[in-house]
């Protein structure tokens, strides 16, 4: 896990990169690089060790003749196995992941992406040819941010404060705003909140593609030689699925490749501990880890947060699963006296809006993981999306929010032209079956990419780095191409899971519905908060994204809230979030 930085284009560009590397340098503590390709290149590199933890790992990494110079953001978990398929074709020096995704790219070219598995965001440069490949893993799990400082340069980072601080002005992209308040979207997978920033979407590739012009800078127009095209063919993979297997035998070959995701990302040559809620994904996690690793479990710490309030907490549900088990349990309680400070530290690292009091508490969790030396954590995140476990799923409704009966949005929030103005970008439509096509929107376009973002920053503002053997792609794809039978049955959601480890985990847990509230987020902001988001209300009014409201509207809706219209908290926190957030 770490963070990458590029300025490609004419001139100096040093001071330029250093800047960028200063701002993401959360991201790897333990070492930072530079190489400058003078006239063309600068690349830089923050590192978290986690594999090889020697100086033989550091990056920017350059190949054996070097020519190929690689700045690497991630894990590639199958990195033993490809190794030994490349020794004949490659002399490795080191025993690092870093050093085999060079290799496979020198070696396989672009095609070496299918045979990655992990979480990834790289950039290759080549001295040669002064051109760049950059890629994005599957889901996107780690981030890939560029943009155009001018026709003949590109900023490429890990995180969007990094273009902010080298040039790029940081102005609203205000059909991005506009989608937040009017139907709860963060934007598009390529899209940001910012204009000009944008990102690489997960399961693409980016490359230079006109070599010879780029030597003259005269005329050199970087944008147009850009050619971005996507690698990742989901549907493929699904149609690829047997989904005429009994429930018993789509069990078996589910377990089996849960064994073999969760014993991939396991590898580390530091301590790895583990995430746990009370519910069914993270206990699941937790059976799995037991079952492979008895005898690490007493040294692999769990971690769960919680506030205090029996009506939220997940508390009850972790310790009964942890019942019977040696792993210690590191609780981390979060009272509504931190939030208005975290809160605005939150928004420094994020950049952009983020999930509420929930992912402010999941924030202390990395910070104690931090302290006590568990570098690596791993996270459920995944399971619903695979095996349809929101209700909305089973509904002919098209929301993405758990457990609500009426909208929590709030467009009138907005200034009317605003509203008219917004274009939604639909999510393509490629799945006849309508629970599947919301699985897949809500995969790739609209709850895993945010959540995926929340998550990195969080664990990435601590460095920490965060693992989801969930979402290794075969799995996805598996579960996802099952019939609606193994998904949900008489009311119960992920219903295979369910039974796989029902004979495992306390019944309670194993048939405990999805709670979508982890947090008294709606009383706090009513009542404890309520000082807080008065100053950020008027902070945002007044502030540089102003101009997007309508204030009286605000001043009504608040006031309502504050009376006792509270089924929903949401448009609460967008107002707290969108002046925390400038």
């Amino acid at each position: 896990m770490c963070g990458i930085a590029l300025v490609i284009g004419p001139g100096e560009q040093s001071s330029r990169l250093q800047t960028m590397l200063q701002k993401q340098a959360h991201r790897g503590p333990d070492h930072t690089g530079t190489f400058y390709d003078y006239g063309f290149a600068a690349i830089g590199h923050n590192r978290l060790s986690i594999i090889d933890l020697s100086a033989s790992g550091n990056q920017p990494f350059f190949d054996r003749n070097d020519r190929y110079v690689l700045t690497f953001n991630g894990e590639i978990y199958n990195y033993k196995e490809l190794k030994a398929e490349l020794t004949t074709s490659y002399h490795f020096k080191t025993q690092t992941d870093t050093e085999v995704l060079l290799a496979a790219y020198i070696v396989w070219g672009e095609q070496c992406l299918d045979r990655l598995k992990g979480m990834f965001a790289f950039v290759i440069w080549d001295r040669e040819t002064k051109t760049f490949f950059a890629a994005r893993d599957r889901f996107g799990v780690k981030p890939l941010y560029y943009a155009f400082l001018n026709e003949e340069t590109i900023l490429i980072s890990s995180e969007i404060k990094a273009l902010h601080a080298a040039g790029i002005p940081k102005i609203p992209n205000t059909n991005v705003w506009s989608g937040y308040f009017s139907i709860g979207s963060y934007g598009a997978p390529d899209e940001t909140f910012w204009d000009g920033v944008h990102q690489l979407k997960g399961g693409c590739y980016m490359r230079f593609r006109d070599p010879d012009s780029y030597r003259d800078v005269q005329t050199a127009n970087i944008k147009e030689r850009l050619s971005i095209a996507s690698w990742f063919d989901f549907q493929d993979l699904v149609r690829k699925q047997a989904t005429d297997l009994s429930f018993e035998d789509a069990t078996r070959h589910y377990a089996q490749l849960l064994e073999r995701s969760i014993k991939l990302r396991f590898r580390a040559d530091v301590p790895v501990g583990f995430n746990l809620s009370g519910g069914l994904d993270s206990s699941t996690l937790l059976h799995l880890v037991h079952t492979y690793y008895p005898k690490d479990k007493a040294q692999c710490k769990a971690y769960t947060f919680y506030t205090g309030d029996d009506r939220y907490d997940e508390l009850y549900w972790v310790e009964l699963m942890l019942q019977n088990s040696t792993t210690r349990l590191e609780k981390i309680k979060l009272s509504p006296e931190e939030v208005p400070e975290r809160a605005r530290a939150l928004a420094q690292s994020q950049d952009e809006p983020y999930g509420g009091i929930p992912t402010i508490a999941y924030a202390k969790l990395f910070e104690q993981a931090r302290k006590q030396g568990t570098l690596v954590l791993l996270d459920g995140q995944g399971m619903d999306e695979q095996w349809a476990g929101y209700d909305y799923y089973h509904s002919t409704s098209q929301s993405t929010v758990q457990g609500v009966r009426t909208s929590p949005f709030k467009p009138e929030l907005l200034q009317t032209s605003l509203r008219e103005d917004f274009k939604k970008r639909d999510t393509p439509q490629v799945f006849e079956d309508a629970m599947q096509q919301k699985q897949y929107r809500d995969l790739f376009y609209t709850k895993l990419p945010r959540a995926l973002r929340f998550n990195d920053r969080v664990s990435m503002a601590s460095s920490v780095e965060l693992r989801e053997p969930f979402l290794d792609e075969e799995l996805v794809a598996f579960a996802f191409a099952q019939p609606k039978a193994f998904k949900v049955q008489n009311g119960q959601t992920k219903y295979l899971v369910r039974k796989y480890v029902a004979n495992s985990l306390a019944q309670e847990v194993v048939l405990a519905p999805k709670r979508p509230l982890q947090t008294p987020q709606r009383e706090w902001l009513a009542r404890p908060l309520h000082n807080f988001v008065n100053q950020e209300i008027d902070r945002l009014l007044q502030g540089d994204l102003g101009y997007l409201f309508q204030a009286d509207a605000v001043h009504r809706i608040w006031k309502q809230y504050q009376e006792g219209d509270q089924e929903s908290s949401f448009h609460i926190w967008q107002l707290v979030n969108a002046s925390l957030s400038t």
